[in-house]
């Protein structure tokens, strides 16, 4: 029996390129129609959070995640989420209970993570090689697994949007006005923060470490440039995401390119948001 994304691939496969023919691309493809716009739209919290730094510190924790697991000998598909879950929600704690400052406070476990990483990895020098494919990322070793998983997050990330989006855009302007209107600030930050520690990692298989902030925060970043409405930006950034993801990978396979995927994606994903700004700062201006 066909499997979902056995079925999924047979379309993509339709498609009218040749690189789309080959099965790890048409994997390759579906992890990008899952994994941009997922991230495209975690952005725009990231955003109006101004959450870029906390997305830094969940992007270098794979490095640490990834050296337990191998050090441990369990897979680091399973310690590097479970390390950014415990990250993510360690710094909503203690920035509810401690008078820390949000970026003091992400700073002092991004540097925790990164230099356990470190640590681990200097431990057995073989290791620095098994972690280097997350400092770039590489979507075309995509797994099945790994799809699947996506898949399910989509989802759950999805429905959670719709009930808390116009929640969390109450709570990025005033907690203390949210909580007048019995909104429970706890619970939708830390399911807010557990949420978005599982985009950015799962995302780091796409970009890798070093720009995975960048496929969460210029997606979003543009679509303010187009619109300040935040229902509108929800759906341009998504668009903005898919488009520069989608042509990104397509760009990357062809023979005259050659470059990586995730380093070809934020590159349109950027040209999209350099548009913007011409539209910003001409289009709009003369509107108003």
């Amino acid at each position: 029996m066909l499997s979902l994304i056995d079925v999924l691939c047979g379309w993509i496969s339709l498609l009218p390129f040749e690189c789309l023919q080959l099965r790890f691309m048409q994997e390759a493809f579906l992890g990008i129609l899952l994994c941009a716009p997922l991230a495209a739209a975690a952005g725009i919290q990231v955003v109006n959070f101004r959450m870029s730094f906390f997305s830094d510190a969940i992007g270098h924790s794979a490095f640490a995640g990834v050296a337990l697991g191998l050090l441990c000998s369990v897979s680091p598909g399973i310690t590097m989420p479970l390390l950014a879950l415990l990250i993510g929600l360690g710094i909503m704690f203690l920035k509810r209970r401690s008078t820390l400052s949000s970026d003091t406070v992400i700073g002092v476990l991004f540097s925790a993570v990164v230099a356990l990483g470190l640590a681990l990895a200097s431990r057995n020098p073989g290791m620095a090689r098994d972690m280097q494919m997350f400092l770039y990322g590489d979507i075309l070793t995509i797994s099945i697994l790994e799809l699947t998983t996506m898949m399910i997050l989509s989802a759950v990330f999805y429905v959670f949007e719709i009930f808390a989006f116009n929640r969390l855009i109450a709570l990025g302007i005033n907690p203390q006005l949210a909580k007048t209107h019995r909104i429970h600030v706890a619970v939708y930050e830390y399911l807010h923060v557990a949420l978005l520690s599982l985009v950015v990692i799962f995302c780091v298989k796409a970009v890798g470490v070093l720009l995975v902030t960048a496929l969460l925060i210029v997606p979003a970043a543009a679509a303010r440039n187009f619109t300040q409405s935040s229902g509108k930006m929800f759906w341009i950034a998504i668009l903005i995401g898919l488009g520069s993801g989608i042509t990104g990978l397509l760009l990357s396979a062809q023979d005259w390119a050659g470059t990586a995927a995730g380093a070809s994606i934020v590159l349109c994903a950027c040209a999209v948001f350099v548009l913007s700004l011409f539209y910003s700062m001409f289009v709009q201006k003369r509107k108003c």
